[in-house]
């Protein structure tokens, strides 16, 4: 199809006329801004009785935030309700009598979170079946809500304090979580750092495969943007591109195959040398594609998926582990995807490499917790990249529309997140794998 032919059919299809022909046309989301308001309209609390948080959410959140009672008329830019005192099934209506009220008060891009306590970690038996059934509403309500609003659960662990959970709190009531939605987080009760929160990463060294372009470019970005000292990295042939993320971001340019057997050396030195390291965060963001049904896959375009997007990420961080690259109270993030938690027809070997992503979480994340260095991930759904703007026009206009919110993200989004993992207050955030997608409608 020409491009201008192209350009016109993409103007229609999210016209206000297409909307009313009933396209999905989503609402422009908003998205955090230096200096501006954390929300654009005050915040609703409550709690089921018994609940463990009911007087500490407004004095953990300080001044950030404006406060109105539930009776009040105004619209909520945010609604926190803490159901861990919901202990009985029968209580769960604790949810319907609370929330229902509040949901035609919500204004766009509104925030609904609500608080538990991490199931697999409760005792009783009935606290724990109620304590999962929150999974269901929080996800059920994500796909429900209307113009931008999203719905997130938090699950903290029994002996933790609320204080354990606040960056995560900061992330989710705020335009940093835009394209986060039907998620669920677990907080432990690990000890957590302090946090100035206009530069959360203020004297970190961190380090940033696959940054010459995209997502990756965008990650270093924000992490400088949040008081990171950054080393870029990505493949010789994308010098130019590199050289340009790493002025931009004031850091430094490393080119490197993270394939290479000393890419962890590599990267050790390189942040002793140039930044006095060891390196404090870790984002393992460079990745390929090579998709082809497997019946028509050769092995060269099976090997290179894996090695970049897998292999090459649990090497460099075993790597970084053995020779003190990593610093204790680390931190490492990778990059999954939605198609290693929902498939996708031709990405066998992309899929399988994404999936591993989230094994690396899970078996890291508890090797690790005694250092106090985190492991967790971030999984994208359809985020507009180039990548995404070469596909066919059929596939793109669904892909974009084929999640809650009914718009593809931004790699704003994606690095908003990253950030947040990576944050000296995010220490009791471990072992997870949080999908920035929109809430995506398959695999969600």
């Amino acid at each position: 199809m020409p491009s201008a032919q192209k350009g016109l059919l993409e103007q229609l299809i999210n016209s206000p006329l297409a909307g009313k022909a009933g396209v999905p046309q989503g609402e422009p989301l908003r998205r955090y801004k230096p200096g501006e308001p954390l929300l654009d309209a005050p915040v609703v609390t409550g709690c089921a009785p018994g609940s463990r948080f009911t007087e500490q959410i407004k004095d953990l959140l300080g001044g950030d935030y404006q406060y109105v009672g539930p009776e009040a008329h105004t619209k909520r830019g945010a609604i926190v309700f803490d159901a861990t005192g919901i202990t009985r099934p029968e209580d769960l209506h604790e949810l319907f009598d609370f929330l229902q009220p509040q949901m035609r008060k919500l204004a766009p891009c509104a925030r609904v979170v609500v608080l538990g306590t991490t199931p697999e970690l409760v005792e009783d038996r009935d606290e724990h079946i109620c304590q999962r059934a929150l999974e269901g509403f929080t996800r059920s309500l994500g796909k429900e809500l209307r113009r931008g609003a999203t719905s997130q659960l938090v699950y903290i662990a029994p002996e933790a304090e609320l204080a354990a959970a606040e960056s995560t709190l900061r992330f989710l009531l705020s335009g940093k979580s835009a394209y986060v939605d039907g998620q669920v987080i677990r907080v432990n009760a690990t000890a957590t750092g302090t946090a100035d929160w206009q530069k959360p990463l203020a004297g970190k060294i961190a380090a940033v495969t696959g940054a010459a372009r995209g997502i990756g470019a965008t990650i270093a970005e924000v992490l400088a943007r949040d008081g990171a000292k950054v080393i870029c990295v990505d493949i010789p042939q994308a010098g130019e591109g590199l050289t340009q993320t790493a002025n931009r971001v004031k850091g430094t340019a490393l080119p490197l195959d993270v394939t290479a057997p000393d890419a962890a050396d590599q990267l050790r030195q390189h942040a002793e040398e140039r930044h006095g390291g060891p390196i404090d965060i870790i984002v393992h963001n460079a990745g390929v594609t090579r998709d082809k049904l497997l019946a028509n896959m050769n092995e060269g375009q099976w090997k290179m998926v894996q090695n970049i997007n897998l292999v090459a990420p649990v090497r460099i961080t075993e790597g970084l582990l053995a020779n003190g690259g990593l610093a204790d109270g680390g931190r490492v993030v990778g990059v999954s995807s939605m198609a290693g938690i929902a498939g996708n027809r031709g990405q066998t070997n992309y899929a399988t490499t994404k999936a591993g992503v989230v094994g690396l979480v899970d078996t890291f994340s508890e090797e690790l917790a005694s250092r106090g260095i985190t492991v967790n991930a971030v999984a994208p759904g359809f985020i507009e990249t180039a990548m995404t703007a070469a596909m066919p026009f059929g596939p793109r206009e669904v892909g974009r529309r084929l999640n809650s919110l009914s718009q593809a993200g931004q790699t704003i989004d994606v690095a908003e997140t990253i950030s947040y993992l990576a944050g000296n207050a995010s220490g009791a955030v471990t072992g997870n794998t949080v999908r920035v997608c929109g809430q995506n409608l398959l695999g969600a």
